[in-house]
């Protein structure tokens, strides 16, 4: 029986993770509805999300034929590597190195170059590959991190219900305030998003190796605590000192 530790756990990092891209993803939109026009925003996304829904179709069944600890030691070792990347990127942004995502920034760069391509026969093809590209590649991360946190234990319902839920408030919030979701903190977001991916990455890959973890699903805890020590600690250690210059490091 499913514990409702590994339930709660489960939605909480696909519903955060989602969100953190889905809120990417919505910056594009936005731009190319108020710069050229909402209907290649639309047709955009639309296609988009049809290839991500064949993409979840295929994926389903062919992760049904793969053994329960192959499945579990594979997708561990994709979570590490992709929570540690998203880890590392928060890390040095707590600490100062490299700068924080400015999703108003980013709005303005995209709508600036949408204007820019608007007196072009194409402007409109081109606005709707910009919303399809951003939608498929955030996208993609999306059901990668649904798969992830929750086909190892049979969870991808509750995962999937974690991710409609970022991708609902996400549209509901925009629509709202009808401007680029700016004053998400975006940078702690990924940092929680990291610690928890990397927590189920440590904790699939030892189940997949046969390890009996001390407390079965509440040792997620005390993996999330021993990583969130490390990268706190990180941080700690990178950030200069007060005064000091600041040399920023590659993203």
């Amino acid at each position: 029986m499913t514990s409702t530790t590994a339930i709660l756990s489960t939605v909480t990092a696909s519903f955060l993770g989602s969100f953190v891209e889905v809120v990417e993803a919505f910056t594009i939109i936005l731009a190319v509805g108020l710069s050229q026009s909402w209907r290649p925003a639309f047709i955009g996304t639309a296609a988009a999300l049809a290839v991500l829904a064949v993409l979840v179709l295929l994926l389903g069944p062919l992760l049904e034929l793969v053994p329960i600890e192959a499945l579990q030691f594979a997708i561990g070792t994709l979570l590490i590597l992709f929570g540690l990347r998203w880890l590392r990127k928060a890390i040095l942004r707590a600490a100062g190195l490299i700068p924080l995502r400015d999703e108003a920034r980013a709005f303005a760069a995209e709508t600036d170059q949408l204007r820019r391509r608007s007196a072009e026969r194409r402007a409109d093809w081109l606005a709707g590959v910009a919303a399809f590209k951003a939608v498929l590649l955030e996208g993609v991360e999306v059901v990668f991190i649904v798969i992830a946190v929750g086909a190892g234990r049979g969870l991808i319902g509750y995962a999937s219900l974690g991710a409609a839920a970022a991708c609902l408030l996400v549209l509901i919030i925009g629509l709202a305030v009808h401007r680029p979701l700016s004053r998400v903190p975006e940078n702690t977001l990924k940092f929680a998003v990291g610690l928890l991916l990397t927590s189920f990455g440590v904790f699939w890959t030892g189940e997949g190796l046969g390890a009996d973890w001390p407390g079965a699903d509440l040792s997620l805890l005390g993996i999330l605590a021993v990583v969130a020590a490390v990268s706190f600690a990180a941080v700690r250690l990178l950030r200069p000192p007060a005064g000091a210059p600041v040399r920023e490091v590659a993203p």
